[in-house]
């Protein structure tokens, strides 16, 4: 296929980043040639983690705009002018065929600087209540991609849009369960379930505080547990299993390998982010999910509301997890519960979900004449 020229902006968090990256590495896969870069900021995780996947990467000086009063938000107007700036030399100098953003500031002054320099431009929001990027730019660019069907209501007037999923890897469909239980020490010819907790990278507090207090609990119910906790909790909690048998627990501060957690997870306990949601319904996992309350514009909430209320998961408020896990836990055990719970969870799974927003993007460079 021809060799295309394909800038993508997005970053701040991983849950913008990693979708671009999973597009760009299907790019790759279906055009070998195809010339890729990444516009982002040079403090966030973008700048580390796109060298490190073999990409081309520049940074422009653009930052989020905070609710509430702070310094910072007095230089927003400037760098909003400055990144615009940026974006238009680097668009017009690189002679990109299409312009890709998937949510996050900076996809905004790269999509705008696209689009005034007639670049055909695409968006992919990962969220159920769609981020403020996304809304904003929306009737200005070629083609809109979402996550959830019910997004859709946010955008009335705009015509190109596509549900079309959040891009996640196939690696994490290719682990025998009898390997991945191995990898965290357990016997494979046990018949007892396992609980994967995690909480993202950071870990999450009232999560391990609840399993902490449940603990006894999840063990003597003939349980075995993975438990993420994050770098901060971490040590307390290893000295609080230590007197438990490492064929019941594996406790870490993070998981390497979260294709083999997933694998030998038959529930999984975490929050709602858009990553998490478009993996767990990609794999058919059921899940307890305990949305951060303190996401922007409430975006985890969303998004366990738009599996939970169609039966795809359970749904616990962080303000009621302690109290609540245990016995939630031990009802969605049961195996029929466990059935339809991951059965309704995989209907609402894309797995051709890089695919087929790659094949758009190459239609829209297709379509793009050089000057």
């Amino acid at each position: 296929m021809a060799s295309f020229r394909i800038i993508f902006a997005g970053g701040g968090t991983g849950g913008h980043l990693f979708p671009a990256i999973a597009i760009a590495d299907e790019i790759k896969n279906l055009c070998p040639d195809a010339k890729i870069l990444f516009i982002g900021t040079k403090n966030k995780i973008e700048a580390r983690i796109v060298p490190q996947k073999n990409y081309d990467f520049k940074p422009i000086w653009i930052s989020g705009f905070h609710r509430g009063f702070r310094p910072n938000n007095l230089l927003f107007p400037l760098k909003v002018i400055v990144s615009f700036m940026q974006a238009y030399s680097i668009i017009k100098n690189f002679k990109a065929d299409a312009v890709v953003g998937t949510g996050g500031y900076v996809s905004g002054p790269v999509l705008r600087a696209a689009a005034f320099l007639k670049v055909p431009t695409l968006i992919h929001e990962q969220n159920s209540y769609p981020g403020v990027t996304t809304r904003l730019l929306a009737a200005k660019v070629d083609e809109v991609h979402l996550t959830f069907e019910s997004s859709k209501k946010y955008f009335s007037g705009v015509e190109n849009i596509f549900i079309t999923g959040n891009p996640t890897r196939s690696i994490l469909e290719n682990v025998e369960r009898s390997k991945a239980l191995q990898y965290f020490n357990f016997d494979p010819a046990e018949k007892c379930k396992t609980i994967l907790v995690f909480g993202g990278s950071l870990g999450a507090q009232s999560i391990n505080n609840a399993v902490e207090k449940h603990l006894e609990s999840i063990l003597t119910n003939s349980l075995r547990l993975i438990w993420q906790t994050g770098k901060e909790d971490f040590e307390r909690i290893r000295n609080k299993v230590a007197k438990y048998s490492p064929n019941q627990i594996w406790v870490n501060a993070f998981i390497d390998r979260m294709d083999f957690a997933y694998s030998a997870g038959d529930l999984v306990v975490c929050r709602a982010g858009a990553t998490t949601i478009a993996e767990l319904t990609r794999l058919g996992k059921a899940a307890i999910l305990v949305p951060y309350p303190h996401a922007a514009a409430n975006h985890q909430v969303e998004n366990a509301r738009s599996l939970s209320e169609n039966g795809a998961a359970e749904i616990i408020y962080d303000h009621d997890v302690e109290k609540k896990l245990f016995i939630t836990i031990i009802k969605s055990l049961q195996d029929q519960r466990l059935r339809q719970i991951s059965e309704k969870c995989k209907e609402f799974g894309k797995p051709n979900a890089a695919n087929e927003i790659t094949q758009r993007i190459i239609r829209l460079a297709k379509a793009h004449g050089r000057p």
